[in-house]
């Protein structure tokens, strides 16, 4: 599996709090079938991690699971809060580029409110050849509400992105029901862990790849789909799937 979201790199902002850590979220993924990771610290007001100590924490971590011996290829990139996209210089942008491609952004998609600069952003960058991939909307109580209005975002060219313990329900009902209405959708294209540290939002995609409820669906969430955006390929066609039996915690959405 190919996780394109995570806060592995030590001490830059609410994830890993040092290497040991981070090595510790590295052994969980790798026990857990994760091959590849893009570290994507968060680049946000409360955090405006600088592209070089992005690069200097990721050549850090990286000497250290070598001298380890844990098998976790680790990519570079950023979580950029949408305020701060503007902000950045073509070479910071580049740089941040996500999972080392200077083609693919990963978004965060703010936690509250509508962001109504997003599908302008997401056409204007498109228009020079860059994908938005949009960390977590479904944590979004609009998106909650009404899961179609990431129908345009899609359209745009935007490939939404769920978190892992969404989709298997340890955020609760709320974040998993809104998981399932945009997987229901197809309007989610990829699972990743979003991990901070061992706890709610832990390292590891297959609970989650298994709670889809459909193998080949799965692993186009994990694997199919990361695997294609690093390599800057047009996406996978989705698989003819049937999401699995309803769980206790999904209900339909009308809307």
């Amino acid at each position: 599996m190919i996780d394109l979201h995570s806060h592995l790199l030590p001490g830059l902002d609410d994830g890993a709090r040092g290497l040991d850590e981070a090595l510790a979220m590295a052994r969980l993924m790798v026990e857990d079938g994760v091959s590849t990771v893009a570290a994507t610290p968060h680049v946000h007001p409360r955090y405006r991690t600088p592209v070089a100590e992005m690069e200097r924490a990721l050549g850090e971590l990286l000497s250290a699971l070598l001298e380890a011996a844990i098998p976790l290829d680790v990519l570079p990139g950023g979580e950029i809060a949408l305020d701060e996209l503007p902000g950045l210089s073509g070479d910071e942008r580049v740089r941040f580029g996500l999972g080392g491609n200077p083609r693919l952004l990963l978004l965060e998609f703010p936690l509250y409110g509508w962001p109504l600069a997003l599908e302008s952003t997401v056409h204007e960058l498109g228009a020079d050849g860059i994908v938005c991939v949009l960390a977590h909307p479904e944590r979004n109580p609009d998106v909650q509400e009404r899961p179609g209005l990431l129908e345009p975002l899609v359209a745009a060219g935007a490939v939404p992105q769920l978190t892992a313990a969404a989709v298997d329900g340890r955020m609760g009902k709320t974040q998993a029901r809104c998981a399932f209405a945009l997987l229901e959708r197809e309007l989610a294209c990829l699972i990743a862990s979003d991990a901070h540290a061992p706890m709610v939002r832990s390292a590891g995609l297959s609970a989650a790849r298994d709670a889809v409820g459909d193998d080949v669906l799965g692993r186009w969430l994990t694997h199919d789909v990361p695997a294609a955006l690093l390599a800057g390929d047009a996406l996978p066609e989705r698989p003819a799937a049937r999401l699995g039996a309803r769980p206790w915690w999904r209900s339909p959405f009308g809307r």
